[in-house]
């Protein structure tokens, strides 16, 4: 088993179309395909993101890090939610991403996530990760 995170990056036209469904009906379209992934087994982890007008930016591209509010670049350059699924593959996961509900005109990009036990085990910032993820019940 892997995990995989898939990352949605809507449009303009999906975030407008996102904002005028009911937010009931939206709850009702996501939570039975987040309750698709549970009884599968593979959820790890799935949030939407607030307004990208609500939050910042810490840029460091130049020599000291300056934060602006709000949203940079265009649209398509954001994410709105993600999932961490734990599935036997790549091909699962795009399986899975194929699915995600709403998603037309938008994409979904799919990254493995690397485990604990892929790093040096004799490097000391990785023994105090995996003494905290033990400590915290990740491991």
């Amino acid at each position: 088993m892997a995990k995989y995170m898939l990352i949605m990056r809507g449009t303009d036209e999906t975030l407008a179309r996102m904002q005028a469904t009911p937010f009931e009906e939206m709850l009702e379209t996501v939570g039975r395909f987040n309750d698709e992934l549970i009884g599968a087994g593979v959820l790890v982890a799935a949030e939407g993101l607030d307004d990208p007008a609500q939050g910042v930016v810490v840029d460091f591209s130049g020599e000291t890090p300056v934060v602006t509010d709000g949203p940079y670049g265009e649209t398509k350059e954001l994410f709105g939610g993600f999932y961490v699924i734990d599935v036997a593959s790549k091909e699962e996961a795009v399986e899975w991403a194929r699915r995600i509900p709403g998603m037309s005109g938008a994409k979904c990009e799919i990254r493995r996530v690397p485990g604990i036990d892929e790093f040096p085990q004799d490097n000391e910032w990785v023994v105090r990760e995996r003494a905290w993820r033990e400590r915290t019940g990740q491991l």
